[in-house]
């Protein structure tokens, strides 16, 4: 019997091809639903690979509900939805997709500094809801984004990816991550800074940071009233790195300027998020890696992943190297 391959989302059958041709490849039939819980340890139970999103729970039970699992191709760069150490612990490999999306997400943390610095999502919403009648000085006004300071919390490579847009306009540069990147500091004129000193002297905080034990509510009320009161967060890293309700008082009591969020502590929101209702935010449906040509790379990338693992090689992108040895 060929190796049997179940995929949480229903994808374009010409990014599959080359697993189909190999192997016993099945899809869960909506794009945009989540596959059910039940219906995906069903799966698990016969699966050889996996090919996951980030919002499918991939725990204990879930990794040992089959014998035959060999690998968890995560589609995306975070993996905090799995269950590593299970996974190592059984020899189940599991593989991310890093590098194919770092300009990409990019080019949206930066599309989401912009949107909100200059209120475009306010002021398009204005126009279309027939409110504009006149011209005046400051209608709509809102913030430069030329020759201030950027503050990147994560600099891994989106961030100097980030680092590498803000040097185009002439910003100065502060990040803040768990080691020195020498390289970026030589690039971009970046300036290594302690975290307390990045979101004092930032007019733009730039969370890219990955979700750990160290950074999950890493922004709270306290860190919110530290930033400079014309402050703009922006957050395309994780959600749960952030006090939500925490920044949400801070936007309401004008500790800081206005939010951009492509990403939230439970995913999706509802519509009545209290976020949502403040015309200081911009809010976005974790679109980071969200262009055609990425996606694409990203697909391919996991199925180049499960390829190599139910071939007896090894994986292009591994996160649990352990299985290796």
């Amino acid at each position: 019997m060929k190796p049997y391959v179940y995929i949480t989302r229903k994808l374009p059958e010409e990014t599959i091809a080359e697993m189909t041709a190999h192997f016993d490849v099945k899809m869960w039939d909506h794009e945009d639903i989540p596959v059910p819980r039940e219906v995906l340890l069903e799966e698990a139970k016969k699966a050889s690979a996996l090919i996951t999103m980030l919002s499918d729970k991939v725990d204990a039970e879930l990794l040992t509900a089959g014998d035959n699992l060999k690998i968890v191709a995560n589609l995306a760069v975070g993996y905090d939805n799995i269950d590593l150490e299970t996974a190592t612990k059984r020899g189940i490999h599991v593989s991310n997709t890093p590098d194919v999306l770092t300009e990409t997400t990019a080019d949206l943390t930066f599309a989401l500094l912009m949107a909100t610095a200059r209120r475009v999502v306010e002021a398009a919403e204005y126009v279309k809801a027939g409110k504009w009648e006149s011209w005046s000085p400051y209608l709509l006004a809102g913030h430069d984004i030329y020759s201030k300071t950027i503050g990147i919390v994560g600099m891994g490579k989106i961030g100097e990816a980030v680092a590498r847009r803000a040097k185009g306009f002439g910003m100065d540069i502060l990040y803040h991550n768990r080691s020195r990147k020498m390289d970026a500091e030589m690039e971009f004129g970046a300036e290594y800074s302690s975290f307390e000193e990045l979101v004092s002297k930032a007019d733009y905080v730039v969370s890219l940071a990955p979700l750990t034990a160290e950074t999950r509510n890493l922004f709270t009320a306290d860190v919110f009233t530290k930033m400079k009161k014309s402050a703009i967060f922006i957050n395309v890293g994780r959600g749960p790195v952030v006090d939500e309700q925490a920044l949400y008082e801070a936007l309401v009591d004008g500790e800081i300027a206005a939010a951009g969020l492509d990403v939230f502590v439970k995913e999706p929101i509802s519509a009545d998020h209290q976020l949502l209702k403040l015309p200081n935010v911009v809010a976005l449906p974790h679109i980071g890696s969200a262009s055609t040509e990425t996606r694409t790379a990203m697909i391919k990338l996991c199925c180049t992943n499960v390829n190599a693992v139910l071939s007896g090689d090894r994986p292009k992108t591994i996160v649990n190297k352990e299985v290796l040895r």
